[in-house]
């Protein structure tokens, strides 16, 4: 047997008041899969009721069967106890007893979406995520989360449990000696003759098209499934040079006056049909202080001092800096992928290179963005020409 490459090997699960399914599954995938799954950790996301369950038939000393299977096929050690058991709790902090309520669905999505996303940040973990306990909504919203969040090296499966031991509360497992258990309609049966099935299950991942704040910061089950959405629709940059703003994708994204400045140059020659431009273009420089005045009106020694940094030019330095710092800035807000559309861009080979931002002019406007802007804005639209 030959585990994945990643010191830490998480399985992650949802149940209800069947704990059988922790069993099922580490069972398919240490025993039984090649090459072998053996998880470093396992954590069980539950309802108070479904916790209890797990705390006695699986973490007990008796009958303990989690402990019994790791020694019935000589597993390594495997961290697993009632710390790893995530308790579904309301907006009191009381312990839910099961998701009934709209409300309690809401509850369920963001916890689920908060583990998935801690789990899946640490580039030293592989992640295997069960479906198969618990109620319907909470299988959804793990494989959901899992889609949103999930990276190369993480798995999403459901267990399947051949007749008659599907369903039966005695079986945890297929042991490796004969076991005689009583079936839901009084028959026996060896849980030794037990079919144990993983179906693993393809999900697309969605987690290139999420922001940095998203991957990094806690956000809503809702929040996250919105952002995902968004890079799935054309593009859209609003500007509002007044309030030192822009959005992009519908991400709200502030830049330092100078940059928002040169940006707006690049935006604005798009918007007017000019289009890209070369470095140390003439009348590059008035231009962009033209922008900058919009911006920064009130405060006269700070348009000095860029009169004085651009009094021979704008020169391919001053270009450089600006472009580069602006290409950073709008990743590391929007991610990689999302931001792409609305990097200033070159085009032709040195020394003809030109710089512009590609977008087409109608997904450019100018208008004034609400401070709590939605998460795709309309502004008050303007012309380029009056601002």
């Amino acid at each position: 047997m030959t585990d994945p490459p990643y010191p830490r090997r998480i399985l992650l699960a949802v149940t209800g008041l069947t704990p059988q399914v922790i069993t099922e599954t580490l069972y398919a995938l240490a025993v039984q899969r090649q090459p072998a799954f053996i998880p470093t950790d396992i954590h069980l996301l539950t309802t108070h009721e479904g916790a209890e369950a797990a705390r006695l038939g699986l973490l007990s000393d008796e009958p303990g069967w989690f402990y019994r299977l790791c020694e019935d096929y000589a597993l390594p050690a495997i961290h697993f106890d009632i710390s790893h058991l995530h308790t579904l709790v309301d907006d009191q902090g009381q312990p839910l007893s099961d998701i009934r309520t709209p409300w309690d669905n809401q509850r369920a999505a963001d916890t689920i979406t908060e583990l998935v996303r801690h789990f899946t940040a640490d580039p030293a973990a592989a992640l295997h995520v069960s479906i198969a306990g618990g109620r319907k909504t909470m299988g959804y919203y793990l494989g959901y989360a899992l889609s949103l969040f999930g990276r190369p090296q993480d798995r999403l499966s459901h267990v399947l449990v051949s007749e008659p031991f599907e369903g039966c509360p005695d079986f945890y497992y297929p042991t490796p000696y004969n076991r005689v258990i009583v079936l839901r309609d009084n028959k026996l049966a060896d849980t030794r003759d037990a079919q144990v099935t993983l179906a693993e299950i393809p999900f697309v991942r969605l987690r290139d098209e999420l922001n940095n704040r998203l991957l990094t910061g806690a956000a809503s089950f809702g929040q996250t499934v919105a952002a995902a959405q968004r890079a799935l629709l054309p593009p859209e940059l609003v500007i509002d040079l007044p309030h030192r703003r822009l959005t992009a994708a519908g991400e709200l994204v502030e830049l330092p006056p100078v940059d928002l400045a040169f940006y707006s140059l690049m935006a604005r020659r798009q918007c007017q049909g000019k289009g890209f431009v070369r470095r140390g273009a003439e009348g590059l420089d008035q231009a962009f202080l033209a922008e900058y005045r919009q911006i920064i009106s009130d405060y006269a020694g700070e348009m000095e001092r860029i009169e004085t940094a651009l009094a021979e030019g704008m020169d391919v330095a001053y270009f450089d800096q600006r472009k580069s710092r602006v290409n950073t800035l709008l990743e590391e807000v929007l991610g990689r992928p999302l931001a792409a559309p609305y990097l200033i861009q070159a085009e032709g080979k040195r020394p003809k290179t030109r710089y512009g931002v590609n977008l087409a002019p109608e997904a450019i406007r100018y208008g004034t963005l609400d401070p709590a802007t939605s998460l795709r804005a309309h502004p008050r639209e303007t012309s380029p020409e009056e601002n």
